[in-house]
C-alpha cells in the first residue's frame, strides 16, 4: 500500500513538472484558441502527428520523468494517462473535423448529382446521332432535371447532416448499406415513373397514351416492385434489429467520427464484409440492367426478369442473415495473476496484476486510444481503469482478447467478482476470484 501511495504521488508531481513544461506551448494545438489557420482538418492532423510521436517515444522508453522512472507501475500510470489526455484531444479534432466535413458535403452531393445530368445529356447526345432526337430522351432530360432539383433542396435543406447523403447515415454515424440500397432503388424507380408521366403528357394520339399507360401495369413490372418492396423492407428491418441487439446487450455499436463511403463494404472496424459486399454488387448489377432496358424500352416500367429479380432477393436475405449472425456479448474465460519474468508464483494479492482473458473486449471500431482509455474493470467494488501500454504501431493492452489490471488496495481480500464493462457500455460475467492478503 505504501509503495502504490509512493507511485500516486510520484506521478502528480511528474504530472505537474509536464504541466508547467506544456503551458508555454498551449497554442500550438491550432483550433481550441482560435489562432489555427489551416481549420480543423489541420488541426486534427497535427494531434494525430503528435500522438502518434508521443507513444512511439514511450513504448522506446523514452520521455519519462525522473520521479516515476524508478517504479513500474507509477511509470505505466503515466505514461497512461498522458496518452489518455492526447488520445482525447485527437478525438476532439476528430470530432470537429467530421462536423466540418459534413457541413461541406452536401455541395459535393450536390455537384454529383448534377454532374451525373450533365452525363445524361451528352449520352443521348451521342446515341441520337443517325437516330434522331425523340420524345423519350426530352422525358428522360426532364425527369433528371426535376430529380436533381429535387435532390439539391434536400441537401440544402440537410447541409449540416451531410446533404443528400443525410438519408443513409445511421445513429452510428457511418454510412448503411441497407439505406444505400433501398435509397437507389427507390430513385430509380420514380425516375422510370417520371419518364412515362413526361411521355404521357407529351403524347397526343390516344393509342399512345392507352400503350403509356398499360406500361405501368403490375404485370409488366412485377419484379420490379417486387425488389423495391423487399430491399425497403430489408433497410427498416435491419434498423430494429441492430437497434433490439444492442439495446439487447448481444451487439457492440461505437459511433464514428464521420461516414465513409467504405461504411458501405465494411464493418464497423473497417474490414469488408461478405454480406455487405454481396449485397451491393448484386444490387448495382440489377440496377444496370433495370436501366438499359428502361433506355431500350421508355414506355413501360423496366421488366426485370424473374431470375433476376431472385437472385436480387437472395442476396437481401444473406444480407440479413449477416446482421443476425454478427457480433456477440463479451465475455471473461479466465483470470490469472500476471506473472512476470523471475517472479514466483504465488496466489492474486492487492498491489499485483491480473489478466484477464476473454473474447470481445474492444468492439469494432473502438481501436483508438480515446476508446480504449475507457474501458474499465469492475473488481469487487472498484472500478478499475485499463491502462494503456503502449507499443510500437499500437498498444500491447488493452486487447480484443486479453486485459492487464491491476488489483486496487482498496479490494478487500476474500473472494470477489471481476467484471469488464466495455467501451460500448456492455459488461461481461462475472467472474470470481480469490484476493489474499
Amino acid at each position: 500500500m505504501r509503495g502504490r501511495a509512493a507511485s500516486g504521488v510520484a506521478v502528480q508531481e511528474a504530472r505537474q513538472g509536464a504541466d508547467s513544461g506544456a503551458h508555454g506551448s498551449a497554442h500550438e494545438g491550432g483550433c481550441t484558441c482560435g489562432d489555427c489557420p489551416h481549420g480543423a482538418r489541420a488541426g486534427h492532423r497535427r494531434a494525430v502527428a503528435e500522438f502518434l510521436l508521443k507513444r512511439d517515444e514511450f513504448a522506446a522508453g523514452q520521455g519519462l520523468p525522473a520521479a516515476v522512472a524508478h517504479s513500474a507501475s507509477a511509470s505505466r500510470q503515466w505514461v497512461s494517462e498522458e496518452l489518455t489526455q492526447s488520445a482525447d484531444l485527437v478525438a476532439e479534432r476528430g470530432r470537429a473535423e467530421g462536423l466540418a466535413w459534413l457541413a461541406r458535403l452536401w455541395r459535393r452531393t450536390a455537384g454529383a448529382v448534377w454532374a451525373l445530368v450533365v452525363l445524361l445529356l451528352l449520352v443521348q447526345s451521342l446515341t441520337a446521332i443517325g437516330a434522331g432526337w425523340t420524345s423519350a430522351r426530352t422525358a428522360g432530360l426532364l425527369a433528371a432535371l426535376l430529380m436533381a432539383g429535387a435532390l439539391t433542396a434536400a441537401s440544402w435543406f440537410h447541409r449540416a447532416r451531410g446533404g443528400a447523403l443525410a438519408p443513409l447515415i445511421g445513429e452510428d454515424n457511418r454510412l448503411s448499406t441497407s439505406r444505400a440500397v433501398a435509397v437507389g432503388w427507390v430513385l430509380f424507380v420514380a425516375y422510370a415513373v417520371l419518364v412515362l408521366v413526361g411521355r404521357l403528357a407529351a403524347a397526343s394520339d390516344h393509342a399512345e397514351r392507352d400503350a403509356l399507360i398499360s406500361g405501368f401495369e403490375l404485370a409488366r413490372a412485377a419484379g420490379v416492385v417486387t425488389v423495391l418492396a423487399v430491399v425497403c423492407a430489408i433497410a427498416v428491418l435491419v434498423r430494429r434489429v441492430v437497434g433490439l441487439r444492442v439495446l439487447g446487450q448481444r451487439l457492440q455499436k461505437v459511433r464514428a467520427d464521420r461516414p465513409r463511403a467504405a461504411d458501405l463494404l465494411t464493418d464497423d472496424a473497417g474490414r469488408g464484409t461478405f454480406a455487405d459486399i454481396q449485397y451491393v454488387v448484386i444490387s448495382t448489377v440489377a440496377l444496370l440492367f433495370a436501366a438499359v432496358r428502361l433506355a431500350r424500352r421508355p414506355d413501360q416500367l423496366p421488366d426485370l426478369p424473374w431470375g433476376l429479380a431472385v437472385v436480387v432477393l437472395v442476396s437481401a436475405a444473406t444480407y440479413l442473415a449477416g446482421k443476425y449472425a454478427e457480433g456477440g456479448r463479451p465475455v471473461i474465460l479466465s483470470v490469472v495473476r500476471a506473472r512476470e519474468a523471475g517472479d514466483l508464483d504465488g496466489p492474486i494479492r492487492t498491489g499485483d496484476d491480473i489478466e484477464i482473458r476473454g473474447a470481445g473486449f474492444v468492439p469494432p471500431g473502438a481501436q483508438g486510444a480515446d476508446r480504449l482509455s475507457r474501458m474499465v474493470v469492475r473488481i469487487g467494488p472498484v472500478n478499475v481503469h485499463v491502462p494503456l501500454v503502449p507499443v510500437t504501431g499500437g498498444f500491447s493492452n488493452p486487447t480484443d482478447a486479453v486485459l492487464t489490471v491491476p488489483v486496487p488496495a482498496d479490494v478487500e481480500p476474500g473472494r470477489v467478482d471481476v467484471q469488464v464493462v466495455t467501451v460500448a457500455g456492455v459488461e461481461t460475467n462475472r467472474y470470481a476470484i480469490d484476493v489474499t492478503d
